[in-house]
């Protein structure tokens, strides 16, 4: 269940990251390209890049904080919650999208505020700690274990790093391969763009309860 939740993050990610990079010209889980944006905003003066990446790196890091408290409390459900409330802020927001003109800056601070809350669901697969969206540390881990499983003479080991590998290539295609579908869903689905992953959230929720109740 971890790894099948894992790929479906990494995919949601890659989805909405090129949602917000088509939409407004601005990552919203991509916080590297973010932070290079910033900072060469920062030198040219660039007044809108410097407001667009300081909310969605702002509200990322807050949405991020929010879902590690909720995993930490007590009371905690499981990551299902997480999920139907990543699911709610999307559907919300396509709602109020549809309605109404949501300023970039509004846009870029909630989106963000839901893929850092999102980061949170899940953290690793088995003893292996992954990223969702962090493309940038997944291509190393994926490359330092490829690394391992080769100069290993272990086989145990060899079989952990192997696995490990095929784990994190699979990352990779799954936020690879939200990132290519969603220009082809904008011309279908226009404003309701951001349904597509709400129904996906909503989905995974709905199994890992059934899981629970089941185990």
């Amino acid at each position: 269940m971890q790894e099948q939740l894992a790929l479906l993050l990494a995919f949601i990610a890659g989805y909405t990251d090129a949602v917000g990079l088509i939409k407004w010209q601005t990552y919203v889980s991509f916080m590297s390209g973010n932070t290079t944006q910033l900072g060469t905003g920062i030198y040219n003066w660039a007044g809108g890049v410097v407001q667009a990446t300081v909310t969605v790196i702002g509200s990322f890091l807050v949405g991020i904080y929010a879902g590690t408290c909720l995993s930490l409390l007590k009371n905690y459900g499981n990551r299902a919650f997480a999920c139907y409330i990543v699911a709610g802020i999307l559907i919300v927001y396509s709602i109020l999208g549809y309605c109404y003109e949501i300023p970039r800056t509004g846009s870029l601070g909630i989106i963000g505020f839901s893929m850092g809350l999102m980061n949170t669901i899940i953290t690793s697969v088995g003893k292996l700690h992954v990223n969702t969206d962090f493309v940038t540390g997944t291509l190393n881990s994926l490359a330092r274990n490829a690394a391992l499983f080769t100069m290993s003479h272990d086989p145990d080991a060899k079989e952990v790093y192997k696995s490990n590998a095929i784990h994190l290539l699979l990352l990779w295609l799954g936020f690879l391969s939200g990132a290519a579908l969603a220009p082809s869903l904008l011309r279908i689905l226009g404003s309701w763009l951001l349904l597509f992953p709400a129904l996906l959230l909503m989905i995974a929720a709905f199994t890992i309860l059934i899981s629970n109740f089941k185990n």
